[in-house]
């Protein structure tokens, strides 16, 4: 059977990150849209103050829309969880299978800034108190992405709108009623936010939890793995 996916990429990140994946979805006859979020990627021409979480829970939705999706297979990864946790307040009925991916999963009204780490809390306080719109990127380095791929991936990250970190998001649990929910966690990225998540889902019956030996960025780290997962997660 042949599924779609939707993959949403984290912060400061683009579409460009799900390239490994993609390839080897498509090899095997799968429909896969992988949007940069606006701002960010090829749309980092398009940053400006004014560019909120739910700037980029509509890039999404309008994707799902005009390209008119049914049972996609959605996975966000990192503060892709808080775009796809919005994208299924709107759209809940075309997702088939919903994927966090070393992700946050928020609950209604928790921002980026209340579950990320300490370095990234302080990114964000710094660039409040300075009227920044934006935030520098974090080094692929820190997020354990392998050494061959580290240039690549710094040389493509780009800063992200400081409003998407510090917006509350706006929830009503459309999240949890779908029907088919994972959680991938990337054991050799620390970040207690992801760690609460898995904590909590685990002990959930209605969420698959799968742990990988990866950095953060799976997606580049460990492409073939995640692509069996999402295939796995999609039946």
């Amino acid at each position: 059977m042949a599924y779609t996916f939707v993959l949403v990429h984290g912060a400061w990140h683009g579409g460009w990150c799900w390239q490994r994946v993609a390839d080897r979805l498509r090899g095997g006859g799968h429909t896969v849209f992988t949007p940069t979020l606006t701002g960010l990627g090829e749309r980092s021409h398009l940053l400006r103050a004014g560019i909120e979480l739910n700037t980029h829970i509509t890039d999404i939705v309008n994707v799902m829309t005009w390209e008119d999706l049914r049972d996609v297979v959605l996975c966000g990864h990192s503060y892709g969880g808080f775009v796809i946790s919005g994208v299924a307040e709107q759209m809940a009925a075309a997702i088939r299978s919903i994927v966090f991916l070393d992700a946050f999963v928020p609950r209604n009204g928790e921002r980026v800034l209340d579950l990320t780490g300490p370095a990234v809390q302080e990114a964000i306080r710094n660039a409040l108190q300075r009227g920044d719109i934006a935030i520098p990127p974090r080094g692929a380095e820190a997020f354990g992405v392998n050494e061959a791929d580290r240039a690549w991936v710094d040389g493509l990250c780009v800063v992200q709108p400081i409003a998407t970190f510090t917006d509350k998001i706006a929830l009503t649990g459309a999240r949890d009623r779908i029907a088919r929910k994972s959680y991938i966690r990337a054991k050799c990225y620390a970040n207690p936010g992801f760690d609460r998540a898995l904590g909590e889902l685990r002990s959930d019956p209605s969420w698959r939890s799968y742990e990988v030996p990866s950095g953060h960025d799976v997606m580049v780290d460990m492409p073939e793995r995640l692509t069996e997962i999402l295939l796995e997660v999609a039946q």
